[in-house]
Protein backbone atom coordinates (compact mmCIF):
# COMPACT_ATOMS: atom_id res chain seq x y z
CA UNK A 1 0.00 0.00 0.00
CA UNK A 2 1.33 3.56 -0.80
CA UNK A 3 0.70 6.57 1.93
CA UNK A 4 0.09 9.92 -0.14
CA UNK A 5 0.73 13.25 1.85
CA UNK A 6 -0.18 16.47 0.35
CA UNK A 7 2.74 19.21 1.05
CA UNK A 8 1.95 21.60 -1.18
CA UNK A 9 -1.52 24.48 -1.27
CA UNK A 10 -4.13 24.40 -3.87
CA UNK A 11 -3.90 27.90 -5.50
CA UNK A 12 -3.76 27.75 -9.06
CA UNK A 13 -4.36 24.02 -9.85
CA UNK A 14 -5.08 22.49 -12.90
CA UNK A 15 -8.46 21.05 -12.59
CA UNK A 16 -7.69 17.48 -13.59
CA UNK A 17 -5.21 17.49 -10.66
CA UNK A 18 -7.87 19.37 -8.46
CA UNK A 19 -10.13 16.62 -9.31
CA UNK A 20 -7.54 13.82 -8.37
CA UNK A 21 -6.86 15.16 -5.35
CA UNK A 22 -10.14 15.41 -4.10
CA UNK A 23 -10.80 11.77 -5.36
CA UNK A 24 -8.18 10.72 -2.98
CA UNK A 25 -9.45 12.90 -0.26
CA UNK A 26 -6.41 15.15 0.04
CA UNK A 27 -8.50 18.04 0.42
CA UNK A 28 -6.05 20.18 2.76
CA UNK A 29 -2.27 20.13 3.64
CA UNK A 30 -1.04 17.83 5.76
CA UNK A 31 -3.49 15.13 4.70
CA UNK A 32 -2.30 11.57 4.38
CA UNK A 33 -4.40 8.56 1.81
CA UNK A 34 -3.64 5.24 1.88
CA UNK A 35 -4.20 3.89 -1.15
CA UNK A 36 -3.72 0.52 -2.94
CA UNK A 37 -0.73 -0.51 -5.45
CA UNK A 38 -2.90 -0.71 -8.32
CA UNK A 39 -2.39 0.95 -11.93
CA UNK A 40 -5.50 2.85 -11.66
CA UNK A 41 -4.05 4.69 -7.84
CA UNK A 42 -0.49 4.96 -9.56
CA UNK A 43 -1.88 7.00 -12.52
CA UNK A 44 -4.16 9.47 -10.02
CA UNK A 45 -0.17 9.88 -7.77
CA UNK A 46 1.67 10.60 -11.25
CA UNK A 47 -0.93 13.35 -12.05
CA UNK A 48 -0.47 15.04 -8.77
CA UNK A 49 3.81 14.20 -8.12
CA UNK A 50 4.05 18.18 -7.87
CA UNK A 51 1.81 18.64 -4.71
CA UNK A 52 2.52 14.85 -2.82
CA UNK A 53 5.12 12.79 -1.00
CA UNK A 54 4.47 8.71 -1.36
CA UNK A 55 6.02 5.76 -0.82
CA UNK A 56 5.25 2.55 1.25
CA UNK A 57 3.64 2.62 4.14
CA UNK A 58 5.07 -0.13 7.00
CA UNK A 59 3.11 -2.01 9.26
CA UNK A 60 3.85 -0.09 12.37
CA UNK A 61 3.01 3.05 10.84
CA UNK A 62 -0.49 2.40 9.49
CA UNK A 63 -1.17 0.71 13.33
CA UNK A 64 -0.17 4.09 14.52
CA UNK A 65 -2.27 5.83 11.72
CA UNK A 66 -5.20 3.45 12.72
CA UNK A 67 -5.37 5.17 16.41
CA UNK A 68 -6.24 8.60 14.91
CA UNK A 69 -9.79 8.89 13.21
CA UNK A 70 -10.24 7.51 9.69
CA UNK A 71 -12.52 9.20 6.90
CA UNK A 72 -13.24 7.75 4.05
CA UNK A 73 -14.63 4.29 2.33
CA UNK A 74 -11.86 3.13 -0.19
CA UNK A 75 -9.47 5.40 0.64
CA UNK A 76 -8.66 6.01 3.83
CA UNK A 77 -7.78 9.16 5.04
CA UNK A 78 -6.11 10.60 7.76
CA UNK A 79 -5.79 14.60 9.03
CA UNK A 80 -2.13 15.00 10.19
CA UNK A 81 0.11 17.96 12.09
CA UNK A 82 3.26 19.57 10.26
CA UNK A 83 5.75 17.74 11.12
CA UNK A 84 8.03 18.11 14.19
CA UNK A 85 11.11 19.72 13.34
CA UNK A 86 9.26 21.37 9.53
CA UNK A 87 10.47 20.06 6.35
CA UNK A 88 14.31 19.35 6.40
CA UNK A 89 14.51 20.76 2.32
CA UNK A 90 11.99 23.08 0.66
CA UNK A 91 8.54 21.89 -0.11
CA UNK A 92 8.26 23.28 -3.92
CA UNK A 93 10.72 20.80 -5.24
CA UNK A 94 10.97 17.07 -6.35
CA UNK A 95 13.63 15.11 -4.02
CA UNK A 96 16.42 15.05 -3.55
CA UNK A 97 16.84 19.12 -3.51
CA UNK A 98 13.21 18.87 -1.95
CA UNK A 99 10.34 17.06 0.25
CA UNK A 100 7.73 16.53 -3.00
CA UNK A 101 7.62 12.97 -4.80
CA UNK A 102 8.83 9.11 -4.21
CA UNK A 103 10.20 8.53 -1.10
CA UNK A 104 9.86 4.68 -0.50
CA UNK A 105 10.39 3.67 3.11
CA UNK A 106 11.16 6.80 4.30
CA UNK A 107 7.56 7.98 4.05
CA UNK A 108 7.54 6.37 7.57
CA UNK A 109 9.55 8.72 9.08
CA UNK A 110 7.97 12.20 7.59
CA UNK A 111 4.85 10.19 8.85
CA UNK A 112 5.74 9.49 12.24
CA UNK A 113 6.60 12.91 12.74
CA UNK A 114 3.10 14.18 11.83
CA UNK A 115 1.33 12.45 14.02
CA UNK A 116 -0.46 14.28 16.54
Amino acid sequence: MFAVVKIRGGVGLKPVVRTTLELLGLKRNHTVAITGTSDDFKGMIHKIKDYVAWGEVSKDTLKKLEELKVEGDKVKRYRLHPPRGGFRKTTKRPRPDGELGYRGAEINKLIERMIP
